[in-house]
C-alpha cells in the first residue's frame, strides 16, 4: 500500500494531466466542431461555470461523506468524461461536455485539497506546496502527451480514450491508500455531521483568504494566457520562442513548489505569501517595462516562482481556519475559498483582455502585477483577522 502522502500526490498529478491534456487539444476540438472564435469562447466558458458550481458542493460532500469518496468520484468521472469530448459535433455539445468536465475537475480539486490538508495534519508537515507541484507536473505531462498525440495525428477521441483507460486504472491503484479521515471522524454516532463554527460567508478571515486566492488566480491566469502573445507583439520574438515564455513560467512554478516544505518551515506561511507576491509583481513589472526580450523571460520566471506558493498556502490556511478540536474540519472553508478563486480564473482573462484591447498587452500585464502586489496588504489583514477571531479552530495556527 502506498503512503497517504504519495497517494494524494498522485491524485494531484492526475488532475493536472486531465487539465493539460484537454486544454492542449483545444485547436483540434474547435476544428472538430467547426467553432468560430466567438463560439469557441462560449464553449470554453462551460468548463469555468462547471468549476464554480462544483466547488462549494464538493466541500459539503466532503464534510458529509469524507474526502476519499468524493475524490475518487471526481477523478474517475473526469477520466470518463474526457473521451466524450472527442464525440462532440457542435459548439453547444462541446460546451455542455466541458461543463460536465468542469464539474468533475472542480469536485476533484476541492476534495484533493481537503485530503492534502488531512495528510499535513496527520504528518505535521507543511506539504501543500509539494502537492500542488504534482498538479504542475501533471499539467506539463498532459500537455506533452497532447503534443505527441497531435504530432502523430491522433484524433482527440483516440487520445482521450487511451488516457481515460490509464487514468481509471491509476485511480483504482491508489484508492485504498487515500486518507479517509476528513468527514468520517466528523460524524456523531447518530450520523449527523458536526458543524464547526459559523458559515464561511460570515467570517472576514475567509473572505480575505479568498481575496488572496483570487488575486493569485488573476495574476497566474494573465501569465498563462498572455505571456506568449506579449512576447510576439511587444517584444518581436518568433512564435516558437514565445511559446517558451509560458514554459519558463510553469517550470519555475513547479520547481519552486517542490521546495515548499523546507521554505515554509523556515519562513512560515505569511512570509512566503508576502515575499512571493512581491517577487511576482516585480517580475511582471520588469517584463513589461524593460524592453529587452531576455528580461521578459526572466520576469515570467520570477512570476512563476512568486506565485508558486500563493494558492497552496492559502488552501492550507483555509483548512486551518476550519479545524475542529478533534483535528478534523476545514471542508466548507476550502470549498468557499476555492469558489472565489475560480471566479478569478473565470473573470480575470477576459477583463485583462479588454484592458489589452484598450491600452495594450503591456498595460494589461502591468495591471496583473499590481493585482499580485495586493496580496501583501491582504496578508497583513489576514494576520489581524486571525488574532481578532481568537477561536478554538485557530489554536495552533501558524504565525508570521
Amino acid at each position: 500500500m502506498l503512503a497517504k502522502s504519495t497517494a494524494v500526490f498522485i491524485v494531484f498529478v492526475l488532475n493536472g494531466v486531465v487539465f493539460g491534456s484537454w486544454a492542449a487539444r483545444v485547436p483540434a476540438l474547435a476544428a472538430q466542431v467547426g467553432a468560430t472564435p466567438a463560439g469557441l469562447g462560449l464553449s470554453l466558458f462551460g468548463v469555468s461555470v462547471g468549476l464554480i458550481v462544483a466547488a462549494p458542493i464538493a466541500g459539503r460532500l466532503c464534510a458529509a461523506f469524507g474526502s476519499r469518496a468524493v475524490m475518487v468520484l471526481g477523478a474517475a468521472a473526469g477520466f470518463v468524461v474526457l473521451p466524450v469530448l472527442g464525440l462532440t459535433t457542435s459548439p453547444l455539445q462541446l460546451g455542455l461536455v466541458l461543463f460536465a468536465l468542469g464539474l468533475t475537475v472542480g469536485t476533484l480539486d476541492v476534495s484533493m485539497n481537503i485530503a492534502a490538508v488531512t495528510v499535513t495534519r496527520l504528518l505535521d508537515r507543511p506539504l501543500m506546496p509539494v502537492f500542488h507541484a504534482g498538479f504542475s507536473v501533471g499539467g506539463l505531462v498532459g500537455s506533452l502527451g497532447a503534443a505527441f498525440a497531435a504530432a502523430v495525428q491522433w484524433s482527440p477521441l483516440r487520445q482521450f480514450s487511451i488516457l481515460a483507460a490509464l487514468g481509471v486504472v491509476a485511480v483504482a491503484l491508489v484508492v485504498t491508500s487515500l486518507p479517509a479521515e476528513a468527514g468520517e471522524r466528523s460524524r456523531t454516532r447518530s450520523g449527523d455531521v458536526v458543524v464547526a463554527g459559523p458559515s464561511p460567508v460570515r467570517r472576514p478571515l475567509l473572505w480575505l483568504l479568498a481575496l488572496i486566492a483570487l488575486f493569485s488566480a488573476v495574476a497566474e491566469g494573465a501569465s498563462a494566457d498572455w505571456s506568449a502573445l506579449f512576447l510576439v507583439q511587444d517584444r518581436g520574438v518568433s512564435d516558437s520562442l514565445a511559446a517558451a515564455g509560458y514554459s519558463v513560467f510553469s517550470i519555475a512554478m513547479a520547481v519552486t513548489r517542490l521546495s515548499g516544505e523546507r521554505v515554509e518551515r523556515r519562513w512560515g506561511p505569511y512570509r512566503m505569501l508576502v515575499f512571493g507576491a512581491s517577487l511576482a509583481a516585480a517580475g511582471l513589472l520588469a517584463a513589461v517595462t524593460i524592453h529587452v526580450p531576455a528580461v521578459a523571460y526572466v520576469g515570467f520566471a520570477f512570476a512563476g516562482v512568486g506565485l508558486a506558493y500563493s494558492f497552496p498556502v492559502t488552501m492550507s490556511l483555509a483548512g486551518a481556519a476550519g479545524r475542529r478540536a478533534d483535528g478534523t474540519g476545514g471542508e466548507r472553508e476550502i470549498g468557499f475559498v476555492t469558489t472565489i478563486a475560480y471566479a478569478g480564473f473565470l473573470g480575470g482573462p477576459p477583463l485583462l483582455g479588454q484592458l489589452a484591447q484598450w491600452s495594450g498587452l503591456g498595460f494589461a500585464l502591468g495591471t496583473a502585477a499590481v493585482i499580485a502586489a495586493l496580496i501583501v496588504p491582504a496578508v497583513v489583514l489576514v494576520i489581524r483577522a486571525r488574532r481578532r477571531e481568537c477561536a478554538p479552530s485557530a489554536v495552533g495556527a501558524p504565525t508570521m
